[in-house]
This record gives structure tokens, sequence and C-alpha cells, in this order.
């Protein structure tokens, strides 16, 4: 991963669309993101608290008077061009998430032509930080306005996703591409994932750095399992809607009807459905105190989330679990719990800044002892969702 500030990156970007294409462009920064609380609560109908950080895509887009799209990521050093009539699947997976974008606006009745476009990020690929909804969000903003496209936000986020699942093969939930969108400086956005209705959390503590710990690992267990979990909820919810006509999902269940049932569902699927209604309590709780600006006990409620996880919804593994115990015992630090699927990926937690150099020593010599693997560690903090931050261009195209 390229370490870049966010000037660096934006004039990388002009200079590269001008060298390629000799014209004013619109530029748009579009963030990553993490999950600070809510995991596997989206397919159950339930709520997450994710927030946009400041690693990001910079895109620059300019339309061309042609029928075709003419791209070029920078960091992958490959170059694509595609008709906006016909776009065909490319060998090239970043230039899918380009294809599956026009296909969908098309699909939807809006009317686009020919466009440039050149992109570079500082997002960890594969670190579960979303840099997929990241680009099609950049992409999404910027299209909405060279072509003055009539897109809320809520709508772009919704076709992001059309993009993943019917163009690059990936059955994800809405929660990526949503808290990309609508996200807001200093805030956490607390979504309910039935509804789609959301409000912004403020978390403004300026001195506290979200830090991503990579455990560099990734046990194949994690598409197999996802599904198998997916399918517990569900055996959950089949035997117990039979006392409750409303349930339509865990959503629907209260922790007394769950108890009150409990010797009819076997005691895994007894665990599985506790953990979702567990998990949903904290995304609540962990809100209020935010609100409070209770860091101690928003901690504590990612130390349970992360218990939770790795013991009642069995989705840890030994190196995310070695993580998080490393990190509860430094100075400094609030909370930390895995994020994500699970079965590898990242930990995230929440250090408070002058501790963070002490942190990632620790961590790093710690999780070599421990395991043998050399830990890769991100520093980011909460920042807004994706927006123009320069436009040479519009005025002149109106």
């Amino acid at each position: 991963m390229k370490e870049y500030t966010g000037a660096d990156l934006t004039q990388i970007v002009i200079d590269e669309f001008k060298s390629r294409f000799k014209k004013e462009l619109v530029l748009v920064a579009s963030p990553g993101r993490v999950n600070l609380m809510g995991d596997h609560t989206d397919y159950n109908d339930g709520f997450v608290l994710p927030a946009a950080i400041d690693k990001k895509i910079v895109l620059g887009i300019s339309p061309n008077g042609m029928d075709k799209v003419r791209a070029f990521s920078i960091d992958m050093n490959e170059s694509v061009q595609l008709q906006v009539a016909h776009p065909k699947q490319s060998k090239m997976q970043w230039a899918n998430y380009l294809k599956g974008v026009i296909c969908e606006l098309k699909e939807k009745g809006y009317s686009l032509g020919g466009f440039d476009v050149v992109f570079s990020g500082d997002i960890p690929i594969g670190a579960g930080l979303s840099s997929s909804a990241a680009l099609e969000g950049a992409l999404l903003i910027g299209l909405t306005q060279i072509f003055d496209l009539n897109l809320n936000r809520s709508e772009m986020a919704r076709i992001g996703q059309l993009t993943e699942h019917n163009h690059v093969g990936v059955q994800c939930g809405i929660m990526d591409q949503f808290v990309n969108l609508h996200g807001v400086e200093s805030s956490a956005l607390k979504l309910d994932c039935r509804s789609l209705e959301f409000e912004q959390v403020p978390f403004e503590r300026d001195d506290i750095k979200v830090v991503l710990c990579n455990s560099k690992v990734s046990h194949n267990l994690a598409d197999s399992e996802y599904n198998v979990r997916r399918a517990q909820c569900e055996q959950g919810v089949e035997v117990l809607k039979k006392y409750d006509a409303g349930i339509q999902n865990l959503r629907d269940v209260s922790r007394e009807l769950l108890e009150d049932h409990k010797s009819e569902l076997n005691e895994l699927i007894f665990r599985r459905c506790k953990f979702v209604l567990d998990e949903n309590e904290r995304v609540h709780a962990a809100c209020k105190y935010l609100a409070e600006d209770d860091l101690e006990a928003f901690g504590k409620c990612m130390f349970d989330s992360h218990e939770g996880l790795s013991k009642e919804y069995e989705v840890s593994c030994r190196e995310l679990d070695v993580l998080v115990e490393i990190a509860k015992e430094q100075s400094g630090v609030y909370g930390a719990r895995m994020m994500g699927g699970g079965f590898g990926g990242c930990t995230i937690s929440l250090v408070q800044e002058e501790h963070v150099e002490a942190f990632q020593k620790e961590i790093a010599k710690e999780y070599r002892n421990s395991t043998g693997i050399e830990i890769e560690m991100y520093i980011t903090q909460i920042a807004s969702g994706a927006k123009i931050i320069q436009d040479s261009l519009t005025p002149k195209l109106k």
C-alpha cells in the first residue's frame, strides 16, 4: 500500500489525468470504511455502526464526447477501454466495477456519454476496508456531476450494491456503499439494515485513532461458514415464528421469546441466535455511549462483541483472538474486536493518540512471537463520505 498525504494523492491523479487526456476534470475523493460495531447483523435485518475513514480513492473524470470509456488505474498501471453502449466483462477486476456501474445506470434509464477516468488510492486492498465500494461511490458521484444525473445518494448506494451482485459476483449487503456515500466528518453512521433509515452518531474525538491490525491470514472457511451461519439463523427463525407470526427475521425476536423456547432449539442454534440479539443490543448501547462520550463503556462493547463473535458465533480464529488479547493489555486502548466476516482479516482498536506508537511496537512484537507472522497496521480516523473536492469543468459544461 502506498503511503500518501491527501494532497499527494490528489496531485498524482490530476497530473496523470492531464498527461493522458490534456483537459480539465472533476475530482472526487471516496473513502474506505470500518465497522465499529455490528457484525453478522446485516443479513438478520439488524443494525450496524460503520464509519468512513481517511483512507480513500481519488478519481478524476471528464466527458469525452465519444461512445467509449477510457480508464486508467494508477496503482495497477493498467488501462482499459469500454463501449458505453455495450460494455464487456474484463479480465481486469477493477474494470468490471466501471462496467457494472455503467450497466446498472443504463438499466435504470439514465443516459450516459463517453468519459475519461483516472484513479488511485491508499485503501489497503483485501483488508476488509471496502475499496470496491469506494471505487463505485467515486464513479457514481463523478458521473452524476458530469452528466447531471438526477440521483440521490441512497440510489447510488443501491446501484453500487447491484454492481457487486450482477457484475462482480459478490453478494454483499448495502452497508459499505451506504456509509461511503452518507458518511459525515467526525460521525459514525447507525444504519437499520431493514428500512435503510440511518442517523449520524457524533464521534468528535481527534485524540483517538482507529488502528486496524491485519492478521495476514485468510482461512478458507470464510465463504462456506458465512453461508452456514445464515442458514443457522434462518433455522432459529423457522422455529420461533410458530409462536409469533410477525417474526420475519432475528431482528423481530425478543430475548424473552428466545429464552422461552430454548429447549426447542439445539444448543448451537440457540447460541447463534443469542449472539445476533446481543450484537444488535450492543449497537444501540454503543451509540448511546458515543453520544455520552463514554469511550470506556464503548470499548467494553467492542471487547464483548469480539467475545461473542469468537465463542458464540464462532467466526474468529486463533490469530484474531491473539490480536484482541494483546490489545486488551496495552495502555491507552479503549476497545478492540475482529471486524468483518471472520476467519482472518483485520481487528479494529480504538487507541489514544499518544499511545499509538507504543501500541504498534508491542502488537507487532507480541503477534510475531505468538504466530510467526509480520503484522500490517493502518492508522486511520473517521472522515466524511464521498464528495467532489475539485471541479474545474462543470461551469464550462453548463
